[in-house]
């Protein structure tokens, strides 16, 4: 962007835009030249759109920034004067790229062009970016598009998509071939699953975990040092506000023995202070880091977490046990972890504690569902509840609006059930087995007179050296990347349970598949459900 002179513009490296080929172009400053998206006219504050030239097509590269490194990329100011420009047109958490795609489909819409071909990051197709595709697919003007193709950027391996669009093209291609249309997921065959809709009966179940915005984790010997101390001044124990800790690659890997301090979303700095010990770590640890960002609530609350997702805590905090899956994961890898755990920002929580929805989320059903309404994060998908978890119809009669009690003795429920179990049952088998581990009762922290101590998760560790080197390759990632036959035929059987209890054919395709839950979703969304 360009400023005035007020404050200093991003550098030209940074914002290459989209370049106008046509002659009337020519000798002139183009597009790229300049900002794509925002201008300052006579250096003041009212800064608006900046003007592209009239061309016959717009080509180009526009840069690479997600939507949340923005502000450290760009700055606030600048970031702050572009939604403002772009407002109702663009969602603040699009990535950059977005603002271009907007821009050359708006000066095609105005006669200012005729057509534009853009390399985007491949996110584009999901989530809060696809938006900007929306009305482009509406029209039916995506002409050409290749979804995912790899691209090296800077050295680094990336994916990106590639889209061409405008008015008045017959042919549509998709990855090279003739499509009957292309969606604005960069699909061309089957249901469009962007039509998918918000289903009121799946709603606060899915959440993402807490964002704990400073380094509130801590080894977990430390932790144990501290639930062994003595009362604090107030009367209370430490394990009041101690956690153990859940990460993505805790799930994907090996579990990294991590805790977290966490004084909730309510208690003063007073009363944290009152917990002697891990409140000083905090202060000498994250008060600095928190002090240094410049946001009110950020410093001034540097004792609570960025976002400690009290309305997940309360729904997780009705059951035993949650269902917790890395955000962004080769597979879509779904674990059970205790009530007391508290899950990082990199997972997904699914506030449920029962083995049907387990078994019904583990399914060759929702998986598809998933990676077609998920996002990604270069090779990887993405999880994002409000896309995936909440259009995702879950068989008639096992939805999470019901509590699993309802449905205990359903003849389908107990099927999944078993099957999760025991799918579940094979895998904690291999990632931990019995003549390569011990099974050890977790620190009993002090407890408050007349009150029972905390009863954490029991420890899983090595028997010894030769032990830890064999289990560090048994994690999940490697359990499917190799899916040995045992594996598989549980995963089968769980795919067929599934199948029976929507009353389907358990040998299916995938597009059938996706174009049976498109048609389900869409029936329970006109229904108000």
């Amino acid at each position: 962007a360009q400023d005035g002179g007020t404050v200093p513009p991003p550098s030209r490296a940074a914002l290459p835009a989209a370049r106008a080929t046509s002659p009337a172009a020519r000798g002139r400053r183009g597009a790229g030249s300049s900002d794509a998206a925002s201008r300052s006219p006579g250096g003041g504050d009212g800064w608006t759109e900046a003007d592209w030239p009239k061309a016959d097509a717009i080509i180009g590269n526009p840069p690479f920034l997600g939507g949340k490194r923005m502000r450290s990329g760009l700055g606030d100011g600048y970031v702050e004067r572009l939604f403002a420009v772009y407002d109702g047109r663009v969602p603040a958490e699009a990535d950059f790229v977005c603002y271009w795609v907007e821009k050359a489909w708006r000066a095609i819409g105005a006669g200012r062009a005729l057509r534009a071909g853009l390399v985007t990051t491949n996110s584009i197709r999901g989530g809060a970016n696809r938006r900007v595709l929306d009305p482009i697919a509406d029209a039916n003007a995506i002409h050409e598009a290749w979804a995912d193709e790899p691209w090296v950027l800077e050295g680094a391996a990336v994916r990106v998509s590639m889209i061409g669009f405008g008015n008045g093209f017959v042919e549509m291609r998709l990855e090279g071939h003739t499509a009957p249309r292309v969606n604005a997921d960069l699909t061309g065959h089957g249901a469009d699953l962007t039509k998918a809709a918000g289903l009121s009966e799946n709603a606060g179940v899915a959440f993402m975990g807490d964002t704990k915005g400073g380094a509130f984790d801590i080894p977990g010997d430390l932790a144990r040092d501290w639930l062994r101390l003595p009362l604090n001044p107030n009367g209370r124990p430490n394990s009041d506000v101690l956690k153990p800790w859940v990460n993505g690659t805790d799930l994907a890997r090996r579990p990294i023995d991590k805790w977290i301090i966490d004084f909730g979303w309510t208690m003063s700095e007073g009363d944290a202070a009152l917990y002697e010990a891990p409140f000083g770590y905090a202060t000498e640890i994250v008060s600095p880091y928190r002090q240094s960002i410049q946001s009110d609530g950020y410093a001034k609350q540097w004792w609570r977490h960025e976002r400690p997702r009290p309305e997940m805590w309360a729904t997780v905090l009705q059951g035993k046990r949650y269902i917790v899956s890395p955000r962004v994961s080769k597979y879509r890898l779904l674990v059970w972890r205790e009530k007391m755990v508290c899950p990082d920002s990199a997972t997904i929580v699914i506030a449920r504690d029962d083995d049907t929805t387990f078994g019904i989320l583990h399914s060759r059903f929702h998986e598809l569902w998933s990676l077609r309404l998920g996002t990604s994060l270069e090779d990887r998908p993405r999880y994002t509840p409000s896309t995936t978890f909440e259009t995702f119809p879950f068989p008639e009669g096992l939805t999470p609006n019901i509590p699993a009690a309802d449905y205990a003795d359903d003849p389908r429920a107990i099927a999944i059930a078993g099957a999760a179990e025991e799918l579940n049952r094979l895998r904690e088998a291999w990632l931990n087995p019995p003549d390569l581990v011990v099974i050890e009762p977790e620190v009993v922290p002090t407890a408050a007179p007349g009150e029972a101590p905390v009863k954490y998760p029991d420890r899983i560790l090595p028997k010894d050296e030769a032990a830890a080197k064999e289990l560090r390759k048994r994690t999940l990632t490697n359990l499917y990347n190799e899916r040995p036959a045992w594996l598989d035929m549980a995963h089968r059987r769980l795919d067929a349970a599934v199948a029976a209890a929507y009353g389907w054919p358990e040998d299916l395709g995938d597009e059938d598949m996706l174009e049976r839950l498109f048609a389900l979703n869409q029936e329970r969304a006109a229904a108000g459900r």
